[in-house]
């Protein structure tokens, strides 16, 4: 299949990266799995065990009229040990490189055939500019998009850092949330490319 270019030519693409069915089930759990890949797991709280203190018994066992307690560091007490406390732990979730491909191939040949996929030439700025950023999405039709680069290009990240909705990311970074996510997303016919070989 061929993709129009914004400059009027064209660019031959595979029909499987491009033109593949979607695949709802696929996309969802690629993407779950990427957000719950990000996700730091470190919070922690301390339970009776991990209190300081507490080592004696805070009054005997009988005849004080008040319940048996064996430290001033159970849950019931102030300053005591957290019931159920959380630990850290590893939120990843396994998903096969072919499936992670496939979802990537899914979304991909969805975002085209709903035309939210601009493919130009070249994605070039005269100078590091955001006034020139914007220009240049307003000139697509795209000033909410994601542009995805082959290599990175210092000049356009430091263009888009201060507009909302915009993002610039090279293809090495590209990822289904980010794609998801996106109003429309902007590739060059070497991004294009690189993101065929690494998927075909």
């Amino acid at each position: 299949m061929d993709l129009q270019v914004h400059n009027g030519s064209s660019v031959s693409v595979s029909d499987a990266v491009f033109g593949a069915d979607f695949n709802e089930s696929l996309v969802h759990q690629v993407v779950v799995a990427y957000l719950a890949g990000g996700r730091a797991g470190t919070k922690a709280q301390k339970g009776r065990s991990d209190v300081r203190g507490g080592g004696r018994k805070p009054w005997r066992q009988k005849g004080t009229g008040r319940a048996r307690a064996g430290t001033i560091r159970s849950p019931i007490f102030t300053g005591g040990g957290k019931v159920f406390a959380a630990t850290p732990r590893d939120f990843s979730q396994k998903v096969n490189r072919k499936m992670y491909r496939g979802g990537l191939r899914s979304i991909l040949s969805e975002l085209q055939r709903q035309e939210r996929l601009v493919v130009v030439d070249e994605f070039k700025l005269e100078s590091a500019k955001t006034k020139a950023l914007i220009a240049k999405l307003a000139e697509l039709g795209a000033p909410r998009a994601l542009v995805v680069l082959p290599d990175v290009d210092e000049g356009v990240y430091l263009a888009s850092r201060n507009i909302p909705y915009v993002d610039v990311i090279d293809t090495a970074a590209l990822n289904p949330a980010a794609l998801v996510g996106a109003e429309k997303v902007i590739m060059s016919v070497a991004a294009v490319e690189r993101v065929q070989e690494w998927l075909a």
